[in-house]
């Protein structure tokens, strides 16, 4: 009995001792495969870094304003005979656009006209009779008198019939009618727009801060956001106060003859042209990493081992921002070769190896207007 227990406590022990001994000897191996393999490089693509020639500018949001626009009132109220015009037709200064019923003034006028021949031809009279000797002077005085109200009775008529007559006063495009053949308008009502597409302007708001930049004349570029309009202008006007509420100072530019690209009240992207600034330090806003702890962005530099490559990551100040680019005022300097892809699977001291198979758009350009 004793006997098959002390060999059933033997067996139990070596297969206990086995399974640790196994279990030691796996996890040995393991560590031993981990630590000798090498993580491969990391791909990423690459940038040599020059100074470039910056164009600074001011970003500001506008809305297209056309030289000459109007919006067309009634002068005198009536019932709408004809509207001479369609939505969106090139009108000519002058031409006619709607006619308000005229009849009364027009009667009114030939009254006042046949008045005015009467007291002409007693003026006439009485000035004969003046020069004869016959007649008084004042009497004279008085036909000449008749003569000049009857006259401004007539300017008077005339003026009220031509305010029934309505006509463009310059060349443009015109807008929706808003009033119908044989509707009572009156005085004021609006019954279309008139915008002179060829030649637009640009308003819009700047901070109080950058005001000194501002200057008559200086070249604004500016760019929608519908299609691939883009035009130049000069500033030709500065509100010479700030709005109290908005610490906003207002701009106005023109642009070149817009010929009917724009249209008044389209919301325009703005830049306002600075003086150019040599040697800026300008990399692709792909490159830079951003966390927590700041900005940075990974440094290329020679590895162990012949040809070995890995990455040094390196904190870096930030400054202004144009298109795909952004300004670094330190941290890095020309010549230097940096990552300008691939940083998510990077960390400081990973090896790298650049891959020339991908082609980015990073090369920095001199950023001009």
């Amino acid at each position: 009995m004793f006997k098959r227990l002390f060999i059933a406590v033997v067996l139990l022990g070596l297969v206990v001792g086995g399974i640790v001994w196994f279990n030691f000897f796996r996890a040995d191996m393991i560590a031993q495969f981990i630590g000798g393999r090498v993580a491969p490089p990391v791909p990423v693509t690459a940038q040599v870094i020059e100074p470039v020639t910056w164009q600074p500018g001011i970003e500001a949001i506008g809305t297209a304003v056309s030289a000459r626009g109007v919006e067309l009132a009634i002068e005198a109220g009536g019932v709408v005979r004809s509207v001479e015009f369609a939505a969106n037709d090139s009108v000519t200064n002058g031409q006619i656009l709607v006619q308000i019923d005229d009849d009364s003034e027009r009667s009114g006028l030939g009254a006042a006209k046949a008045g005015l021949a009467v007291a002409e031809a007693d003026a006439r009279r009485t000035q004969t009779l003046a020069d004869r000797g016959i007649g008084a002077a004042t009497t004279a005085e008085s036909a000449d008198a008749q003569v000049e109200r009857a006259r401004a009775e007539v300017a008077r008529v005339q003026t009220g019939l031509d305010a029934k007559q309505l006509t463009a006063p310059f060349a443009g495009v015109i807008g929706l009618p808003r009033v119908e053949i044989g509707e009572y308008v009156t005085p004021g009502m609006i019954y279309a727009t008139l915008q002179d597409l060829d030649q637009m302007r640009v308003d819009f708001s700047v901070p109080e801060q950058q005001i000194s930049a501002l200057k008559l004349g200086r070249t604004v570029t500016i760019s929608t956001d519908v299609g691939d309009y883009r035009a130049e202008g000069k500033i030709t006007g500065i509100e010479p106060q700030v709005d109290a509420s908005s610490r906003l100072v207002s701009v106005r530019a023109e642009v070149s003859p817009a010929a009917g690209t724009l249209l008044p009240g389209q919301f325009l992207r703005v830049r306002v042209a600075l003086p150019q600034e040599a040697g800026v330090i300008a990399v692709p806003q792909t490159a830079v990493t951003s966390s927590l702890y700041g900005d940075s962005i990974y440094l290329i530099v020679l590895g162990e081992g012949e040809g070995a490559l890995m990455v040094e990551q390196v904190f870096v100040s930030l400054g202004r921002r144009f298109e795909d680019l952004i300004e670094v005022k330190s941290g890095i300097k020309g010549g230097d070769q940096i990552v300008t892809s691939g940083q998510n699977r990077l960390s400081n001291g990973a090896k790298v190896v650049i891959d020339t198979s991908v082609t980015l758009s990073t090369t920095p350009q001199t950023p001009t207007e």
